[in-house]
């Protein structure tokens, strides 16, 4: 039991983790499964784990860091072992206002290192970004189209 307390406390030490993740830690270091459920409830009591909290950090974290979309963050949420009704109500902040902010902060970030390019190769480029980052194909070319317009207006300035 004071092995896997210890197990727990170093890795929440280097960065928040979720129930599941700490709990497949202790079972592969073959820890019993009653110890870790044991020591996995005492720290959740404390405050030590909470899937609510990591989710809603989680989410902002890449959200400003990568430009997520909430369609790739459910999918590593999920990954995470955060409980689906978690991930629903705190994905459920995020506003198709806001997606769209984010998809155009993350165009407006890379629209230089594409300006070489024609406007088709800087358009499919920076649409396929914003897929892979989770957003829909028709707002990805929406966003970058106007990234794109606003961009040749200031040139003509």
């Amino acid at each position: 039991m004071e092995y896997a307390r210890t197990v727990v406390l170093r890795r929440l030490s280097v960065s928040a983790r979720t129930r599941r993740e700490l709990a497949e830690d202790l079972g592969l270091r073959g820890v019993p499964s009653e110890a870790i459920e044991q020591v996995l409830d005492r720290f959740t009591e404390v405050g030590l784990i909470d899937d609510a909290e990591f989710a809603r950090l989680w989410v902002e974290s890449r959200r400003r860091s990568r430009g997520s979309a909430p369609r790739v963050l459910r999918q590593e949420l999920r990954e995470k072992g955060v409980d689906p009704e978690l991930i629903e109500s705190t994905l459920e902040s995020i506003g198709a206002h806001e997606q769209r902010e984010d998809a155009r902060r993350l165009v407006d970030a890379k629209l230089s290192s594409v300006a070489r390019f024609d406007d088709a190769v800087q358009i499919r480029r920076l649409v396929n970004l914003l897929v892979r980052r989770g957003y829909s194909p028709s707002m990805s070319y929406e966003v970058v189209r106007e990234a794109q317009e606003s961009a040749k207006e200031l040139a003509s300035r």
